[in-house]
């Protein structure tokens, strides 16, 4: 089985890290971090990753316009993405479902758990 590939898009480095080292090390996956829209926007279409974690909350150009715009690519509309954010009210939820985000995973993370819950939510077998 060849190593999954992931795109972090996180305006806070210490995020980027500890999810690179987590998946990298427990899982092997490959990782490539962005910290900001845009140069997520043109690393989804360079990496071709097997799946994006995106931060809502980020300066300049928020998780949900850069969902709206990987969406509106034709290049990027078919990788799946997943929310890294620590707003899940109900209300946040409910956003994010209308904008066809797969899901949600809550801020704080345990690194540890992080690579099982990206496979649970992707049906990857592990």
């Amino acid at each position: 089985m060849t190593a999954k590939c992931i795109l972090v898009i996180d305006n806070e480095h210490y995020i980027q890290e500890v999810v690179q080292i987590a998946l990298e090390t427990i899982k092997h996956w490959q990782v490539v971090t962005a910290s900001s829209g845009a140069e997520g926007l043109l690393k989804a279409e360079q990496a071709q990753p097997d799946v994006i974690l995106l931060d809502v909350m980020m300066p300049d150009m928020d998780g949900a316009t850069t969902y709206q715009k990987l969406q509106a690519n034709p290049h990027t509309q078919q990788i799946p993405v997943l929310l890294l954010t620590a707003k899940v009210q109900t209300v946040d939820q409910n956003r994010y479902k209308e904008l066809g985000v797969l899901a949600t995973i809550p801020k704080p993370f345990d690194p540890l758990q992080l690579p099982n819950q990206i496979a649970d939510v992707l049906g990857w077998q592990l």
